[in-house]
């Protein structure tokens, strides 16, 4: 599942309370974008994300903070994993251990 999935997913995830498929209005479900992207993208992760202010910004550390973020907004069993392609031959994944 890519982004633009998960997004969708977050968009169409029905409210507790209602049985209709709108979208959620609840504040805990936020898409993607603004648990992962807009913290993140163009930005020096030392410096101007908060988490990475104690943290070392390693790729790895990177995984474990988006599946953190993500776990606050997907449904319970819907998250398997984070994998971040560094590059062709550097490939990290997190599956919440």
């Amino acid at each position: 599942m890519n982004l633009t999935d998960l997004k969708r997913c977050i968009e169409v995830r029905p409210s507790s309370s209602s049985p209709s498929s709108s979208p959620s209005s609840s504040s805990s479900c936020r898409p993607p974008q603004d648990a992962i992207m807009t913290p993140l993208d163009h930005k020096n992760l030392d410096q101007d994300v908060p988490y990475f202010s104690t943290v070392v910004s390693t790729t790895e550390n990177v995984a474990l903070y988006i599946w953190t973020q993500l776990v606050l907004v997907l449904p319970p069993d819907l998250l398997h994993e984070v994998r971040i392609h560094e590059t062709d031959k550097n490939i990290v994944v997190y599956r919440g251990e």
